[in-house]
């Protein structure tokens, strides 16, 4: 590589300055009002628009693949059988009442916490990368219950307590296999109403799954981006979803991401034709500048967190600079940021 390339991948070469103020503590008061940056990756030209306005920028027989994996309520308040609070978050059921989990608290293994009455949580043993596996007494399985005891996962920077619109709005409209950890963000602006106005154009929505896990709140904590290990998130992808969108490449129509959750799943999938292959799969693809897209001609996302992998994916496919620039813009318009703010349309 070269000394310039070198620089450019750097973990500061992917920083910006952000008021807290515009980081978005609440969702907008209606998901596709809004706001919408649309960003020209050629020219660099920007527009600021609302986010129903995103059918103005989309054509016939555009795919819009969208990840439609469900976010459960895997925060679990506990209690130290001394005093004291405690709280486990569930990553992945490894069998019924079994679960890999990070807890917060300071709790070694074999000790127990209490979660609700008659309801205990056991640390098995300690895991990777500062997790441990729970097992759990007193329910015949704690996913039945989770509904009842379990809070919705707000990222952390979203500094209050989930309440019950989070239950709704931390969701997507179309989400429907059970999973993640976190919310395919870009997707929480859609609306059943503008999903029927992009479907009487001929636009096609097509699935994908990926289970968001922890790590897409996971800090890069090399100086060079490269050294970055990403966490392995479960996906699939159906033989429809499949078919649908190598259609539409054959016939020379536009396929754009829904979020850089549906952009890493696709991509994962990708031959080297360009083809989506189907099937069920882990993946831990990392993309940053220098990636060459196989898929996607378009992308739908969020504004991301400065140093993030993230921000590192939508700088590879728009330019790291492109990005930056449009950032700038961004926080000079007041644009509200990351999982409940605004949203950028590059194409």
């Amino acid at each position: 590589m070269t000394t310039q390339v070198l620089e450019q991948l750097k973990l500061s070469a992917f920083d910006y300055d952000l008021p807290e103020s515009l980081i978005a503590q609440e969702p907008s008061p209606v998901r596709d009002r809004s706001r919408l940056m649309v960003l020209d990756r050629k020219s660099c030209g920007m527009e600021h628009r609302i986010f129903i306005d995103i059918e103005q920028y989309l054509n016939a027989g555009d795919v819009l693949v969208v990840n439609d994996t469900r976010v459960f309520p895997c925060r679990l308040g506990a209690k130290k059988r001394g005093g004291g609070k405690a709280e486990i978050f569930l990553i992945a059921e490894k069998g019924r009442n079994l679960w890999d989990a990070l807890v917060k608290g300071g709790v070694p293994a074999g000790k127990r916490l209490d979660i609700a009455p008659g309801i205990e949580a056991e640390m098995v043993e300690d895991g990777p990368g500062g997790t441990k596996t729970v097992r759990f007494h007193g329910a015949r399985d704690i996913r039945e219950v989770l509904s009842e005891i379990g809070k919705t996962p707000l990222p952390p920077y979203i500094k209050r307590d989930p309440n019950m619109l989070d239950q709704e709005r931390y969701q997507t409209v179309y989400a429907s296999h059970e999973g993640a950890v976190a919310a395919p963000t870009a997707g929480l602006h859609f609306t059943e109403e503008l999903i029927r106005m992009l479907s009487s154009k001929q636009i096609e929505l097509v699935p994908v799954t990926l289970h968001v896990g922890p790590g897409t709140f996971q800090p890069v904590r090399t100086d060079v981006v490269t050294e970055h290990r990403m966490m392995s998130e479960n996906y699939e992808i159906s033989d429809d979803s499949a078919g649908r969108i190598n259609r539409a490449k054959a016939e020379g129509r536009r396929v754009i991401a829904v979020g850089t959750t549906s952009v890493r799943t696709i991509e994962t999938a990708a031959a080297k034709d360009g083809g989506v292959c189907p099937g069920k799969g882990d993946t831990s693809m990392f993309i940053y500048p220098g990636y060459t897209f196989k898929v996607i001609d378009g992308l739908i996302t969020n504004f991301h967190l400065p140093k993030s992998t993230l921000l590192m994916l939508v700088s590879a496919f728009a330019g790291r600079e492109t990005i930056l620039s449009a950032y700038r813009a961004a926080v000079a318009e007041r644009y509200r940021f990351y999982s409940y703010g605004d949203a950028m349309f590059i194409r």
